[in-house]
């Protein structure tokens, strides 16, 4: 293509998408360094035509175009410059647009000290990531997955063999590609396993935000070979360790098309993220929500294994489960279906505030609670007989008809603050007093 013509397209490239993107020239340059290996030469070429080119190789993507829904609050890490009795909330929100993929996106806003909830207002740009690979891996954990996975053999260990206790990404596979070549007449023996080994290692990555991005153009987008298909319903959790030391941990579903696989994101400042593979028997299906602390110096995790019931689970390995205890079955006309957590347990004086899902008849879904022992969670002390919440008129017409669903909530001032999804369409808020929640409560 002439260089005149290359300067025509890239301006009227830029004209008609100034306004809908921020810094677009840095994003296009971007994307040419992806392909410019697959260049037929090595002559020098013009800015526009490198403009150009990134331009070929991008499209836009409506992130939340089909839905904003299956809400999940926490406290925000900073609570400065707010007024006496406010606290500052990050929301996370599944996304999902063209052709049902589904990502993690975030809401701020403030609770104030009547309980008046307010959203700050989004900006219409998302801001991609810089995404890396986990920058080492242990080389223990890593062959343990590995063995769980049936991925255990010659060719594993030789190629494990090759590597220190930590490990990059780049070193992995210089291990792997070396291991091949020893052994080319049985490479197609071997290339399951390969591909497998990469695929783990591609599962646990982090991705970065600079500070000065807005909380609301940070997006959680599928980047794993397991998230290729979408990231579902996360379930974050304020955690602190016994230390005092506070992290964000979420548990979400990675959805490859055909497996879904329960993950673990842990960040700090809501600018740094890192995915992590979950691991053990116990891990499977959907639903797994961390308890916001240690219950006698373990960790211990609500999930849902057979689609069914409620489990319980702890470990000492906040990245391997491996023992599941059944503590809630479906009692109820309304939940009949399946019952499952809606977000991580809340501690108050009564005990573990759990809220629930339950599942009834049209496949209904509404919303429930119960309290686990303080020092016993695997005992139920009180449960609703009634749904707390149960989708209206209103709320019954949506991408999913009749579905009420949170991933998460908080308590402010003695009151429930519970975000929840509108029929897998859109969001909004319920309040509900701590006194009256509680009192509703039957022994069990």
């Amino acid at each position: 293509m002439p260089e005149a013509e290359v300067d025509r397209l890239i301006d009227q490239v830029l004209e008609e998408f100034h306004g809908r993107h921020q810094r677009p020239k840095v994003f296009l340059l971007a994307r040419f360094e992806k392909v410019r290996e697959y260049l037929i030469t090595d002559a020098p070429l013009s800015e526009n035509r490198r403009l150009l080119i990134g331009a070929y190789f991008t499209q836009e993507y409506a992130v939340e175009s089909a839905a904003l829904f299956n809400p999940s609050i926490v406290w925000h890490p900073d609570q400065s410059g707010i007024p006496e009795g406010t606290r500052r909330f990050v929301i996370s929100l599944r996304a999902t647009g063209e052709g049902h993929l589904s990502s993690i996106t975030f809401r701020s806003g403030v609770v104030d000290s009547q309980c008046a909830i307010t959203v700050d207002k989004p900006t219409r740009f998302t801001t991609p990531p810089d995404v890396v690979p986990d920058t080492w891996y242990k080389k223990a954990l890593f062959v343990r997955k590995l063995n769980e996975l049936g991925m255990a053999g010659l060719f594993t260990n030789h190629v494990m063999g090759r590597l220190e206790d930590d490990f990059s990404l780049e070193q992995l596979v210089a291990a792997l590609q070396l291991t091949v070549r020893e052994n080319r007449t049985r490479h197609h023996e071997f290339e399951a396993v390969f591909d497998g080994i990469v695929t783990l290692a591609k599962s646990n990555y982090e991705i970065v935000y600079l500070p000065d991005t807005k909380l609301s153009e940070r997006l959680i987008f599928p980047y794993s070979p397991t998230e290729s298909a979408g990231i579902e319903d996360a379930r974050f959790v304020r955690f602190q360790e016994e230390d005092g030391a506070v992290l964000y941990y979420a548990t979400y579903s990675a959805y490859d098309g055909k497996v879904v696989l329960p993950q673990l994101l842990e960040t700090k400042d809501f600018l740094r993220f890192k995915m992590h593979t979950l691991n053990g028997p116990a891990i499977a299906n959907k639903g797994f929500a961390l308890f916001p602390r240690r219950i006698n110096g373990r960790y211990t995790m609500l999930s849902r294994q057979d689609g069914e019931n409620l489990f319980l689970m702890s470990s000492d390995n906040l990245y391997f489960w491996h023992s599941t205890q059944v503590i809630v079955k479906p009692t109820f006309p309304w939940e009949y279906v399946q019952v499952g957590n809606c977000g991580s347990p809340i501690e108050t004086e009564a005990g573990w505030l759990v809220l629930s899902h339950g599942v009834g008849p049209m496949r209904k879904y509404c919303i429930g609670a119960f309290v686990l022992d303080h020092d016993d969670p695997t005992r139920v002390v009180g449960r609703l007989r009634s749904p707390l919440v149960t989708p209206d008129e209103n709320e019954r017409e949506g991408y999913v008809p009749n579905v009420v669903y949170s991933c998460g909530a908080v308590v402010h001032n003695d009151t429930l603050i519970l975000p929840y999804a509108m029929s897998d369409y859109a969001s909004t808020f319920a309040t509900v007093d701590m006194a009256e929640l509680l009192a509703a409560m039957e022994p069990v």
